[in-house]
């Protein structure tokens, strides 16, 4: 009896969660959500074409979010970020929890939703005048909260290589166009060719840095040393040291502001089914 009615309240959820997931304003919401996406991502490749040719800035999420704010105007922006992201999060968790379409899919959907409500809760920080650009040392902290646990060696290292696996998927997903599955139209003529040219360099460009980024986490788990782990500003300055770094760093500046724009088009033409 108390199975039934328990089913009864899931499947009578599950019904008010698709209810709201097909609401129109929900999905115009979520959309700005791609165009709060695509304003980071310009402001973080201008802050890593600077720190290419010496100037400085914190080359991560965090700065750019700060970055973001100290705009003129940036609060209000800032703020716009935060129901975008929050919006898309909510979007995506319902599509990979209720929504149709192989498992696969579903989680990556959901996979998507937490990466887009982290993204919210960080420029709730930052607007409610809170925040840190520190993103380099909370990679180390938690290399070294993680390696402090029975088998965290393995566990950092398994993380770099998940995240070398995403950098990976990012650039053939660029360079074979497969993000096209993802809109619904590009605008057609030369739109749509600049829209294609953005996608395949911007998500190239972002799968290098996540490659770097990997590799780095990986290395402090060879290693075992928590500082070797560093998030995308480490991982950015660390290719500029490279040799040709300033060259190589330029590029993943421009690609990751293509990215961005790539992003704007997608809030616009984005499949939302």
């Amino acid at each position: 009896m108390l199975s039934g009615v328990s089913e009864d309240m899931v499947d009578a959820g599950a019904r008010r969660a698709r209810r709201l997931a097909d609401k129109p304003w929900l999905e115009t919401l979520a959309r700005v959500g791609f165009a709060a996406s695509g304003l980071i991502h310009l402001v973080l490749g201008w802050i890593a074409g600077r720190v290419a040719l010496g100037g400085g800035g914190e080359a991560d999420t965090s700065g750019a979010i700060a970055t973001v704010r100290e705009a003129p105007g940036g609060p209000v922006l800032l703020w716009a970020c935060v129901v975008g992201f929050l919006a898309l999060a909510v979007f995506q968790l319902l599509d990979g929890v209720f929504g149709g379409g192989e498992a696969g899919d579903r989680v990556k959907a959901a996979g998507k939703g937490i990466l887009y409500a982290a993204l919210g809760v960080i420029s709730v920080r930052f607007a409610t005048g809170g925040g840190s650009t520190g993103g380099e040392e909370s990679s180390t902290d938690l290399t070294q909260r993680l390696m402090e646990v029975p088998g965290g060696r393995l566990l950092v290292g398994a993380v770099g290589i998940g995240v070398v696996a995403v950098g990976v998927y990012h650039v053939y997903k660029g360079l074979t166009k497969k993000f096209l599955e993802d809109l619904s139209a590009t605008g057609g003529g030369t739109l749509g060719t600049g829209i294609t040219l953005a996608g395949m360099v911007g998500y190239a460009a972002k799968g290098v840095a996540l490659v770097v980024v990997g590799g780095l986490f990986g290395l402090a788990a060879w290693q075992a040393d928590p500082d070797e782990a560093q998030g995308m500003d480490g991982a950015l300055k660390t290719l500029a040291g490279q040799p040709f770094g300033t060259v190589l760093l330029l590029v993943v500046a421009v690609g990751l502001g293509l990215y961005g724009l790539y992003s704007f088009a997608r809030a616009r033409y984005a499949r939302m089914d």
